[in-house]
């Protein structure tokens, strides 16, 4: 099949074509293109409010694309090497719930990591699936989890043969990924499906010497963030589907849970980026990689943070690294990540993407600049010479290895009571608590409340993480299940 012209942008030339014709609209926003909603059009601006437009003939149906939306979705599955792309406007979180809700139906297994993001384990109590967790190593140095080994890959293949898929975080928030082909292998040697959440690997399929995409490596189904590092509007992601899925049947479980009015200035924004990494791409990232390293460099010439990398590497745990993530490992300092998070945005003006116990995360983008680089590096190094404390007492991971007591949608939808959090050690825990980001969760529905989880949450709140997850707004109570 011929390469298509990545230099097309369906979804924007039929918008721009539907502004030519002035319409007089009689449908829905009832904003009639910013006039009813002066406040707003001021805000937001005109040329944003005219085409904040319903699904119309000319400009295609998101549910059931038959034209410049179709046309738009073969140019992203070209760009990507998929069989199908979709455009998700309910984020990647709905994308990553279509592919375990396509992967499984109730009561069937899934092999995945536990450190994922709350919207895998979401979809396993919105479908039912059952989780069959493959505990990440842990580097205690720098206080984060790695990527699945293929040993215990292949143990819990060997001990959950009717396991229907395996979910791999390519790469990790840190940027750290496992051996994605021996898994995607491995997997299909025992005809099971490979999910790869890639809310942080867009760029794996435009750069050059990146790590393994989904897509390259065979997966079945890869969820793309494309509004993380490739350019398009918050909430706007790619879900790509390779050759072994129904991509139908694909469809179909989208449309359960995506909205019904997509927005065209969401799905816009994902065809011109679409387009913006198919043609420049690769010298989009190679600068993105560059601003990278440099910072790294700078960073660790400070003294006691370490800006880590592809030194990590060992072909396992750490099978690859992604160079654009700036994670930076802050106890040496004698500070949480979250700590040295809070002073770069309440002393500095600097607002980095999330900070966890032992470290913080820049990310880098090719919206960014040598200067404001080099506004974070002098900040660093001023919260050094001031702040600098013994790092005795810090606490050296947050990660505990969870005990599953009960499936997921069963824990979420039994009969529960609440707790104060200092009493609710030894009960079975029937809602999240997590820190977002990264929405990584310390607790899910079904896991047991140790000491252990109990003393990492307070922990936690005591540094100023913000945690999310129970009915209780204030984490003082937390909802448990009730016992017979």
């Amino acid at each position: 099949m011929p390469k298509l012209n990545q230099q097309r942008m369906p979804i924007m030339e039929a918008l721009n074509e539907f502004k030519r014709n002035r319409l007089v609209p009689f449908d829905v926003p009832g904003h009639k293109r910013g006039k009813g909603n002066p406040e707003l059009t001021e805000f937001l601006g005109e040329r944003c409010m005219t085409l904040d437009v319903n699904s119309m003939k000319p400009l295609d149906n998101l549910c059931h694309p038959v034209s410049v939306i179709k046309e738009a979705e073969e140019l992203a599955a070209d760009a990507f090497g998929a069989k199908q792309a979709f455009f998700m406007v309910n984020g990647t979180t709905s994308a990553v719930q279509t592919m375990v809700l396509s992967a499984c139906k109730k009561g069937e297994k899934i092999i995945l990591p536990r450190n994922v993001h709350r919207s895998v384990i979401n979809a396993m109590i919105l479908g039912g699936a059952i989780p069959v967790y493959v505990n990440p190593e842990t580097n205690h140095e720098i206080g984060i989890s790695l990527g699945m080994t293929l040993s215990a890959v292949a143990k819990a293949i060997q001990e959950n043969p009717d396991a229907k898929a395996i979910l791999v975080n390519n790469p990790t928030y840190y940027g750290v990924c496992s051996n994605l082909k021996a898994i995607v292998e491995m997997a299909h040697a025992s005809g099971m499906l490979v999910l790869a959440d890639e809310a942080h690997g867009t760029h794996f399929y435009f750069g050059e010497n990146m790590p393994i995409s989904g897509m390259a490596a065979g997966a079945d189904m890869a969820s793309v963030s494309m509004h993380k590092s490739g350019g398009s509007l918050t909430q706007s992601s790619f879900l790509l589907v390779g050759a072994g899925m129904n991509p139908g049947y694909v469809r179909q479980i989208i449309n359960l849970t995506q909205t019904t009015s997509g927005s065209y200035l969401l799905l816009s924004s994902l065809d011109i980026s679409r387009k913006n990494l198919a043609v420049n791409g690769k010298e989009i990232f190679a600068k993105v990689t560059a601003m990278a390293q440099y910072a790294r460099d700078e960073i660790n010439q400070i003294g006691d943070y370490y800006a880590y990398s592809k030194e990590l590497i060992n072909g396992d745990t750490i099978y690859d690294f992604d160079a654009t993530k700036l994670s930076i490992n802050t106890l040496n300092v004698g500070l949480a990540g979250i700590e040295v998070y809070n002073i770069l945005r309440d002393e500095y003006d600097i607002q980095v993407e999330f900070g966890d116990v032992g470290n913080i995360l820049a990310y880098i983008s090719v919206g960014d600049s040598q200067r404001n680089l080099e506004r974070l590096v002098s900040a660093l190094a001023e919260i050094r010479r001031i702040y600098k404390k013994d790092k005795a007492g810090m606490l050296q991971y947050e990660y505990i290895n969870p005990a599953v007591a009960v499936a997921p949608q069963e824990a979420f939808y039994a009969d529960k009571e609440a707790l104060p959090l200092e009493k609710s050690g030894g009960r079975i825990c029937s809602e999240f608590v997590m820190c977002y980001p990264p929405g990584i969760p310390i607790l899910a529905p079904g896991e047991m409340i140790t000491a252990e989880i109990l003393d990492s949450i307070e922990y936690v709140k005591d540094k100023g993480c913000f945690l999310t997850g129970p009915e209780d707004m204030e984490i003082e109570y937390l909802n448990v299940l009730k016992e017979d």
